[in-house]
């Protein structure tokens, strides 16, 4: 069973600041990043526990994928089957604060 993207607030802030950098940069490049970040994000939809268990995190549990130099951070919720998108991070910054 698939799992719906919840796409929080931040994430999309997040988002639009990177896609931002991007276009003032590389203008030609941003479009096709996009498309693939959002290619490789859905693969959570159909394999939710694929990213690794942040261990930094006690509260619940969070989990992550790599994306170029991008770090998405998301939880799974098995009812009712959600996958929340907490932030989109540049690796060179560390961990967000967060968590």
């Amino acid at each position: 069973m698939d799992y719906k993207l919840d796409w929080t607030v931040r994430a999309r802030a997040d988002l639009r600041e990177i896609v931002s950098v991007i276009t003032a940069d590389r203008p030609l490049v941003v479009v096709g990043w996009g498309e693939d970040l959002f290619r490789h994000v859905e693969v959570l939809a159909s394999f939710p526990l694929i990213g690794p268990i942040i261990p930094q995190v006690s509260v619940r549990p969070t989990r992550r994928i790599v994306y170029g130099d991008y770090l998405i951070f998301y939880r799974v919720y098995q009812e009712p089957n959600v996958v929340e998108l907490l932030t989109i991070w540049h690796g060179a910054r560390g961990l967000p604060n967060f968590l």
